[in-house]
């Protein structure tokens, strides 16, 4: 089957690099109309660049903001919102400390930018989902979703569990409306300066280690993650739901 999105509206978070920039930018080679965001504008442009993706500027721990740009979507294309894809997140820079020295404002960021904006975007995308009869939702998660998180940081090990729990009750919760919820649970793949902060940590015996804990000996790519997505948004998936696909090469 030749996989295709002409005509659908897909919605991207998350979108300035990594995996948001290859899932954004795969859709649009396949035909979508894609609205992307993120918070830095020049990366936006960049993955504008190639054509096909609208871009917005925005902090999604600004909820009304984000449910505003659900709407403005909906409103510039007079239809629903076909497929959203809630990539933003990530370890907002921090590093592992001692659980008794996260700070407050250190854990309420990660559950904001990980949970509370993925979230606020289907809450926003739902309506409209269930009055055109149907839609999709892939959510990104984590390995750490499923188990110790790498980073060793508290808050987005239980973030992403957090993500995987709402994709769960979502996929309950919508499918009699023809919405399915799914999430891709990438494992380490060096796609921003946060995983390469990490990946240099290890060192070269424990970046071995990694790799040979991994049955395919290599490291993933955004497009692999990116190809995951397209599945769940894809035909092929319809009856597909609340499942949370791991893409780690068999780790």
């Amino acid at each position: 089957m030749n996989i295709r999105f002409d005509g659908k509206v897909v919605a991207v978070t998350g979108a300035g690099h990594g995996f948001g920039r290859t899932i954004a930018q795969s859709f649009a080679r396949l035909g979508a109309r894609v609205f992307a965001t993120d918070l830095s504008a020049q990366e936006l442009a960049e993955t504008a660049a190639p054509g096909g993706v609208t871009t917005h500027m925005m902090d999604l721990r600004d909820r009304a903001a984000g449910a505003a740009w659900i709407h403005g979507i909906e409103s510039e294309t007079g239809r629903a919102i076909d497929v959203l894809v809630n990539d933003a997140g990530g370890v907002a820079g921090q590093e592992h400390v001692p659980v008794e020295d996260v700070s407050d404002e250190a854990w309420n960021v990660i559950f904001d930018i990980n949970v509370n904006a993925a979230f606020t975007l289907c809450r926003a995308a739902a309506p409209g989902m269930k009055r055109a009869g149907g839609g999709r939702i892939v959510n990104i998660s984590s390995g750490a979703g499923l188990q110790p998180s790498l980073t060793g940081i508290q808050a987005y090990c239980s973030a992403k569990h957090a993500v995987v729990g709402l994709t769960r009750q979502l996929a309950h919760e919508l499918g009699r409306f023809n919405i399915t919820v799914n999430s891709v649970a990438p494992g380490f793949i060096r796609t921003n300066a946060a995983t390469e902060r990490q990946w240099d940590s290890y060192g070269p015996d424990g970046q071995q280690a990694l790799v040979q804990r991994i049955a395919m000996q290599r490291l993933g790519t955004a497009q692999d993650i990116a190809n995951a997505v397209l599945f769940f948004a894809s035909d092929l998936a319809g009856f597909v739901n609340g499942q949370i696909l791991q893409v780690d090469g068999g780790r």
